[in-house]
């Protein structure tokens, strides 16, 4: 869906219903989106409710005055950075000084000039929108560094733990091949973790399109997991199993995005419940869904620490000490992609004690019953 470009919102507030109009007229026809207040209450109200990229403010009015209502705005964070125009009768150079000190940017006299008080509105909005746009293209850019590096770690882990075992003449010499290929195909995925974030937002949109043509077979993935991860669990006595049916259904997500989601799943599996086998297994979910859970042995997650597991950096233990380079972006970023893939993501404590995570994901339409 396009976004339609407006040049910015501004509030303007005036006691006299003929400035409001007369301004109200002068910047909409400039294309700008205009809210209009006849006293304080009003537009600290409209304000709060509408955040503006700009306000106009009358200096005198009855009631709340102008001094006032700023003082109100400068208190809201929302608000805060916000610039204020003081629109003036008075050319009192100490009124004017109490203006800048309470937070103005500008003023402008009354009567005004529309060329000036346009000029002015285009200076100040110009440069409040330019840093919106500097600090909007910061953020994003700091959530993609957050992205790529939780994605990273997974398969710069398995290269690391592959290449330890190689390296101290550890590994069988028939099972050479098999760490061999964990560290090719670990690389393969670092390296397409890093494509798809750098595709273009022109790219990004067309894949979006066609993201119902993406399917992914939930057999395919078990198989997938268990062979990248199993030497792992086998290294500390445990058992990495897959579950499935005869035949599993394909269901809508990327393969590669299922793998992601469900290796850190693992990932987590392998730090928090060690000494546990785990358990991956393919069944029916609500009808037209399919589900993948990942299951192990392990203490389980407190009822309290479930309230908070896919928050933004929440990290499963309460001890920092099991994973240095852990975010706690893992869990939170698998629930926003699942959810993306019109699934869900979800915990429930296992039978017999343990933790169990369950992926759930609509059935692909060309083989749904």
């Amino acid at each position: 869906m396009a976004t339609v470009f407006s040049p910015g919102r501004i509030l303007v507030v005036d006691d006299q219903s003929t400035n409001l109009r007369v301004v109200s007229m002068l910047l909409s026809r400039h294309g700008y989106e205009v809210l209009t207040a006849e006293n304080g209450k009003a537009a600290f109200a409209m304000a709060c409710a509408q955040v503006p990229d700009l306000i106009l403010l009358d200096m005198m009015m009855p009631g709340m005055d102008g001094f006032e209502l700023l003082a109100k705005v400068k208190q809201e964070q929302v608000l805060l950075r916000v610039p204020v125009v003081f629109l003036t009768a008075a050319q009192d150079r100490d009124m004017l000084i109490r203006a800048f000190d309470a937070g103005a940017v500008d003023y402008v006299t009354k009567p005004f000039m529309p060329e000036e008080l346009l000029a002015r509105v285009n200076a100040h909005l110009g440069l409040k929108l330019a840093r919106d746009r500097l600090e909007r293209v910061a953020h994003e850019r700091q959530e993609l560094v957050n992205l790529v590096a939780h994605d990273l770690k997974n398969p710069l882990s398995s290269v690391l733990f592959a290449s330890d075992i190689l390296l101290s003449d550890g590994a069988k010499p028939e099972r050479v091949p098999r760490y061999l290929g964990i560290i090719h195909e670990s690389a393969l995925d670092a390296l397409g973790y890093i494509k798809r974030y750098l595709e273009t937002q022109a790219d990004q949109q067309a894949a979006q399109s066609t993201h119902a043509l993406h399917e992914a077979d939930l057999c395919e993935a078990i198989d997938w997991l268990v062979k990248r991860y199993s030497l792992q669990l086998e290294s500390r006595g445990k058992q990495l199993r897959g579950n499935v049916p005869k035949q599993c259904p394909p269901v809508h997500i990327e393969k590669r995005v299922l793998h992601q989601v469900a290796a850190n799943l693992i990932s987590n599996a392998l730090k928090y419940a060690p000494d546990s086998d785990l358990d991956l297994t393919a069944c029916p979910g609500a009808p037209g869904y399919w589900k993948l859970l990942v299951e192990d042995r392990g203490p389980g997650i407190p009822v309290l620490r479930q309230r908070e597991l896919f928050k933004p950096f929440v990290r499963l233990g309460d001890d920092a000490g099991h994973d240095d380079l852990s975010s706690g972006l893992g869990l939170s970023l698998a629930k926003q992609i699942i959810a993306n893939a019109g699934g869900e993501l979800w915990y429930e404590d296992r039978e017999g004690g343990g933790a169990r995570f369950v992926i759930e994901l609509p059935q692909a339409a060309s083989r749904a019953d």
